[in-house]
């Protein structure tokens, strides 16, 4: 007998300790900023840094298609067959092997695939948003990759994704796509107000302060998942600016929180895996979260949400 939504929902949500895999972790970090930042070089910029994101797809994450000349390229991480993949549209592609290696023997590949393929780029070679900055050229003490554990959050990912597109669906206003930034290594969607935001003070290691004045230029509530804060992950939101009262606003499932230290809310990810409907545990949060900064900071709610049932007796 095929199980009921609720239990294919459980077990679709897989278990995995940060402690288990920081090492492979923090060494695929650094592989998705080298990607991140090939894309960063090619596309022109788009609002609040939209054009270097990189998106789950059914084996892994893809940067999508980067122009490129009159042609366009794309690049891949597969967590199922464990391969970068770099594809030109002229027909001609190259691999690079997710295996235990440091990040500069990566990078030497990776830059040499790109070349061999006609695609001459050049980057900010050291990662941003992390302490210290390594030079990708010169780091050879990220050099871990556990295939089990990188599938694994190629999973927990899948499921974020999946969730998180049901919620930004809510909204017809401006909002993100489900998106992967790997300065932070997190996945994220944000919706905007419409109004403009102060500017940002920045503060992020090894990052520019514009870069963060760009990112938070429109007023916004942002959620998303990160393979941090929580033993096995965790699920956050926050506002920018936070208003008067977001941190005290009434939130579910009970086990979410407000941590004063982030500034923003956090549900564990092993308290969604664990609950009976882990897809109705994420939904509260978002939706409850979003509440906090809307209601707080007077959003337009009449406007800018919509229902996405709304033609469902029509098909």
């Amino acid at each position: 007998m095929a199980g009921t939504s609720d239990q294919v929902s459980r077990t679709a949500w897989p278990q995995l300790r940060v402690a288990d895999w920081t090492e492979t972790r923090d060494t695929l970090h650094m592989w998705a900023q080298i990607v991140g930042k090939i894309r960063l070089a090619h596309a022109p910029l788009v609002n609040h840094w939209w054009q270097v994101t990189s998106y789950v797809n059914p084996r892994g994450l893809t940067t999508s298609a980067i122009p490129h000349g009159a042609g366009v390229f794309d690049i891949e991480f597969d967590f199922l067959d464990h391969l970068l993949r770099l594809r030109s549209s002229d027909g001609t592609s190259r691999t690079v092997a997710l295996e235990p290696r440091p990040v500069a023997d990566f990078y030497r590949e990776t830059m040499q695939a790109l070349r061999e393929l006609g695609i001459e780029t050049r980057i900010q070679a050291h990662p941003n948003e992390v302490t210290p900055a390594i030079p990708f050229d010169e780091d050879h003490q990220h050099a871990s990759y556990d295939p089990d554990a990188a599938q694994l959050f190629w999973r927990q990912l899948l499921q974020a994704n999946r969730v998180l597109g049901e919620f930004r669906s809510y909204f017809a206003g401006k909002v993100s796509p489900v998106h992967f930034f790997w300065g932070a290594m997190d996945l994220a969607c944000t919706r905007f107000s419409g109004r403009t935001a102060p500017p940002h003070p920045g503060g992020a290691p090894n990052c520019g302060d514009w870069v963060m004045v760009e990112g938070y230029s429109r007023e916004l509530s942002s959620c998303g998942f990160w393979p941090g804060g929580g033993e096995e992950g965790a699920f956050y939101s926050y506002a920018y600016p936070e208003p008067d009262g977001f941190a005290d606003h009434p939130i579910n499932p009970r086990d979410a929180f407000y941590s004063p230290d982030l500034g923003q809310f956090l549900l564990p990810y092993e308290a969604v895996r664990t609950a009976a409907d882990p897809d109705r545990a994420v939904a509260d949060f978002l939706h409850t979260t979003y509440d906090a900064a809307a209601e707080h900071a007077h959003w337009d709610r009449a406007t800018l949400e919509e229902d996405p049932n709304r033609w469902q007796g029509h098909r």
